[in-house]
């Protein structure tokens, strides 16, 4: 969670394995494509700073956060990857709409995970408003695509010890 005393960029309080022998998926959705793409910017930039090969890198657009529940399952059921990071973004609105598509959207995410035994990571940012997204899509909260690509490398180096 980002706060004034926690960047989402920031990983100096911890070590990153490399992600040289790991391949990747990156699902991003379109909706709110302004913030999302700069957590997918994050993301993988981050992949490839922490040693993650161009090559074992799979990115797929869908339209929106809810379909990166399809979108992660497709993607662990048709190519060999070790972990599937899911980037979005939920802005609340006037309706419940908001309610129910962020408790879908985790929840679905994290049942994929357990369907494929795969580290399926949730980036999904989920604020109130388009300020608050772009302070945590490269603003002054740091990069949640960041912390979701070293969630990502510390999840399929963790998987890959057991």
């Amino acid at each position: 969670m980002a706060t004034n005393l926690k960047n989402l960029s920031d990983f100096s309080h911890t070590t990153v394995p490399s992600g040289k022998p790991y391949k990747f998926g990156i699902v991003v959705a379109a909706w709110n494509a302004e913030v999302t793409g700069a957590l997918y910017r994050g993301a993988y930039d981050s992949l490839i700073k922490h040693g993650v090969t161009e090559e074992n890198i799979t990115s797929v657009e869908v339209a929106g956060s809810f379909e990166l529940i399809a979108g992660a399952d497709l993607m662990l059921s048709n190519k060999e990857l070790d972990a599937v990071i899911t980037l979005g973004c939920v802005i609340q609105g006037e309706t419940r709409h908001f309610d129910f598509i962020c408790n879908a959207v985790a929840n679905g995410i994290a049942n994929v995970g357990i369907k494929h035994t795969k580290p399926v990571i949730f980036g999904v940012l989920t604020t109130d408003n388009q300020e608050q997204a772009l302070d945590r899509a490269g603003g002054k909260h740091g990069n949640k695509g960041d912390e979701a690509a070293i969630t990502a490398i510390k999840m399929a180096a963790f998987t890959s010890n057991l």
